[in-house]
């Protein structure tokens, strides 16, 4: 296990340019980035298509060179080395597992490649199959296997090569829904039982929360914010990821200079809210989704600034009657709101709100 860290981090690709008010501008994909994951720790890369995150995994794996600043693993700068000497093994988005040759080929082929016996990295492929599962399938070729079947050989192949950090670049976009939550499963228990120092790239939240120990979320080559994924949720550092964590988002009503934000589930039918300091307001219902036995409740409220469309998100619990048209008393909690800077977006202390009871 070994820490990985990067101080600085800046890349800018050739060619990559943009007019802006008549000159050409260089577009950055990483923006400074200074970031660490700890030994053993699974550290998720979060963001949006084109926020970076891609590309600073490569840069730590040394398929990118950065165009300022260091990247380091183990507290040694590995800036200029090749993949093959940063002691670390990449899972791709497409698996790139050779279709000619067998499980078991695919998985010895780095070991090989490095010059080992041939009983030694057999052992060893038999070692990680047994630790995957895949032990019945190391005769087969690729196309006879399922997404989440060729997801495993290459974490196997990975393994052989006793990486001190994994690299995995959205290993689970080309799954189903339902695969996806399972493969999920698998690789965090894997994840746990192996111990390895573990960077994830995804744009899915889903997977950042079930999988990361910590969250590092990207916007336009920076990071806005990294923390438990209770905390990125719960304490979001932005707007930015306020809006971006969260299915439903959080809702934001402007109210002055500031914007005062709360997550869809602590928007409640007063009736519902049993907190001593709470603030109500009137919801319009405008219309309602049932989704995974939850109500999604589309309206407008008023009484604590300007008048916002916003989401309340009931559960099964919460049997209320609403119906599009209708004006309900909804309430949150006083301890739910957020603030921020209404231009910057950046978090604020905390400020009175009317309707308080």
């Amino acid at each position: 296990m070994e820490t990985v860290e990067v101080k600085g981090l800046v890349k800018a690709f050739d060619g990559q340019l943009r007019a802006r008010r008549g000159r050409s501008e260089q577009v950055l994909a990483l923006d400074g980035v200074d970031l660490a994951a700890e030994p053993g720790e699974y550290l998720v890369l979060l963001g949006p298509s084109g926020c970076g995150k891609t590309t600073l995994l490569r840069t730590i794996a040394g398929l990118e060179q950065p165009t300022k600043g260091e990247v380091l693993i183990g507290g040694n700068v590995v800036n200029g080395l090749p993949p093959r000497v940063r002691q670390i093994a990449m899972v791709f988005q497409s698996y790139a597992l050779y279709p000619h040759k067998t499980v078991l080929d695919n998985i010895v082929f780095p070991l090989r490649a490095e010059g080992m016996e041939r009983a030694e990295r057999e052992q060893k492929a038999a070692w990680a199959a047994e630790l995957l599962e895949i032990t019945p399938l190391l005769r087969r070729k690729p196309r006879q296997l399922s997404g989440g079947e060729r997801q495993r050989v290459a974490l196997a192949r990975a393994l052989v090569r006793d990486p001190a950090v994994f690299l995995l670049d959205e290993p689970l976009s080309n799954l189903d829904a339902k695969m996806r939550a399972t493969a999920r499963d698998e690789l965090k228990r894997f994840q746990e039982r192996v111990g390895t120092t573990t960077i994830y790239v995804t744009h899915d939240q889903a997977e950042a929360m079930g999988l990361g120990d910590r969250i590092a979320v990207l916007e336009h080559g920076r990071v806005r914010q990294v923390g438990t994924p209770q905390e990125v949720y719960d304490d979001p550092a932005d707007t930015f990821v306020a809006t971006f964590i969260g299915a439903p988002p959080m809702n934001l009503v402007p109210r002055e200079d500031r914007l005062v934000g709360f997550r869809p589930e602590h928007l409640l039918p007063t009736e519902n809210v049993t907190a001593a300091e709470r603030v109500t307001m009137p919801l319009r219902v405008e219309r309602m989704e049932y989704l995974s036995g939850d109500r999604h409740v589309y309206g407008t409220v008023t009484g604590i600034g300007e008048e916002t469309r916003v989401i309340a998100r009931l559960p099964a619990t919460v049997a209320t009657p609403l119906a599009a048209g209708e004006t309900h008393e909804f309430a949150v909690p006083a301890d739910r709101f957020r603030f921020f800077d209404a231009a910057e977006g950046v978090r604020t202390a905390a400020v009175p709100i009317g309707g308080a009871s």
